[in-house]
């Protein structure tokens, strides 16, 4: 169902609406009595705000530049990077390249390539005030798949459910790096936040990329505990203020669960998401605490990226072709994941997240 002129146009339970636009992109809005989500399907069909309305709390981070449309905007060079040109912050779906620019069959792999800056087909699939959702989809063009995604708020619910599904809809089998692209950020993000994982095995990125990296290159060890360059031990799951000024990735596997979240402990306020461990099997761990200088961020980003995906590292899909996590998938075979982003209140930490993105807190 996609209905623009004559959808029923509630102020109360659930709602939903694709008749938007921001910026010249077009947007769907989901909203329930606790949470407002708005979707740029026009650009990858990210999740621009997921705000909670209870203490008007955004949780996605925007980045200094916000939202630009493609259509309209021409980068001054063609270099694989310029992803970052149109990075507005918030919740991408990367997919087929996750991470750094690499050659794939022929065919160039920009940074987090490439449906997340493609524009993306939409429809409602429900519209009641018990329930709502869209349906989003795409087919990507310099590999043969098809992708979709459905995002469901129910009455009274504080959880968004997203069913996910990546077909290959070519005639050979072929890799991918698929992830979700997740950076939370201020003024919900502070030294007084807090991440609790259920546990695993911790890996520093293997190699030094950035002035301002500050962990051990290839240091491991089990979560959450990691090292610094000269050796002083760093607990990861504590957000260190931006005058930290760090600028790193790690990347967590071998979890027991497939869930996280984030609590700022001051305010009591929490954001939480429950993903299929077997299908994400490392959890990216983007540190942009104030050390991001140079392109594109030049020192003024302070925000987490906690993203679940299904290979190691962020360094291409041709790195993880070589050490043997990408995701190969076969001429027609289907690969769903559910994902549920939760978001909770008046707790100091997390204990679990159940499979339906219920919360236990400590």
């Amino acid at each position: 169902m996609s209905v623009t002129h004559y959808q029923i146009e509630r102020n109360h339970g659930c709602r939903v609406s694709d008749a938007w636009s921001y910026r010249g992109l077009k947007v769907a809005v989901l909203e329930n009595e606790l949470l407002r989500v708005v979707v740029l399907i026009d650009k990858g069909a990210d999740i621009y705000q997921l705000v909670h309305k209870p203490t008007d709390v955004d949780f996605m981070w925007r980045s200094p530049w916000g939202v630009r449309d493609p259509s309209k905007f021409t980068a001054t060079t063609g270099s694989p990077l310029g992803w970052s040109d149109l990075y507005e912050g918030g919740w991408q779906t990367v997919l087929p390249g996750g991470g750094f620019p690499s050659v794939y069959r022929g065919a160039d792999m920009g940074l987090h390539a490439e449906v997340n800056t493609m524009p993306w087909d939409c429809v409602i699939t429900e519209d009641t005030e018990e329930e709502v959702a869209i349906q989003c989809r795409v087919r990507t063009y310099r590999t043969p798949f098809f992708f979709e995604k459905t995002l469901t708020l129910r009455k009274g619910s504080a959880v968004l459910e997203i069913e996910e599904a990546l077909l290959n809809e070519g005639m050979e089998a072929v890799h991918c790096v698929w992830g979700e692209h997740i950076a939370l950020g201020a003024p919900f993000l502070s030294e007084d936040c807090v991440i609790d994982i259920p546990g695993g095995r911790l890996i520093n990125h293997p190699e030094e990329w950035h002035p301002n990296n500050r962990l051990k290159p290839g240091f491991e060890g089990l979560w959450p505990m990691s090292e610094l360059k000269d050796g002083t031990l760093r607990n990861l799951s504590k957000i260190p203020p931006k005058s930290f000024q760090s600028y790193d990735m790690s990347y967590v596997t071998d979890m027991p669960e497939g869930w996280y979240s984030v609590t700022n402990q001051k305010t009591g306020v929490g954001f939480g998401l429950r993903f299929p461990k077997e299908v994400f099997k490392f959890l990216w761990y983007w540190h942009s605490f104030g050390g991001s200088f140079g392109y594109p961020f030049y020192g003024r980003a302070y925000n987490v990226g906690l993203e679940p995906f299904t290979s190691f590292s962020n360094q291409g899909l041709k790195s993880a072709i070589d050490n043997g996590t990408a995701l190969l998938v076969q001429p027609g075979q289907r690969v769903e994941a559910s994902v549920k982003a939760v978001v909770f209140t008046e707790a100091q930490g997390v204990k679990n997240i159940g499979s339906d993105g219920t919360v236990h807190v400590k």
